[in-house]
């Protein structure tokens, strides 16, 4: 992935899904910086810039639940990434949810 390509915010922030690279289950939306999304490329592990603490963060490492990048892609305007991943663990949110996405609206 050439990350020049990609538009950061003007925080310098990126939208990223996470997506479960079997199911296609969608697991979380996070976001990543220019650090950030060059860690993850590196590593092939997820690295996200955690907006309230203002720090890197590997996930999993205080849980154990890392994300194992398989594939990742950006959209057509540059603006957002899709990241698929393995779930090491099958938790991908801090509630102890498999997904972010448990909260019916309709």
């Amino acid at each position: 992935m050439d990350i020049s390509k990609i538009k950061f915010d003007d925080k310098g922030l990126v939208p990223v899904i996470a997506q479960d690279a079997t199911s296609g289950e969608v697991l979380m939306l996070a976001y990543m910086n220019k650090e950030s999304l060059q860690k993850t490329l590196e590593s092939k592990e997820m690295v996200y810039w955690s907006r309230s603490r203002k720090v890197l963060w590997h996930k999993g490492d205080t849980s154990g639940h890392i994300q194992k990048v398989k594939e990742m892609y950006y959209d057509c305007d540059a603006d957002a990434i899709l990241a698929k991943i393995e779930q090491i663990g099958g938790i991908a949110c801090h509630t102890g949810n498999p997904s972010c996405f448990f909260n019916k609206v309709i």
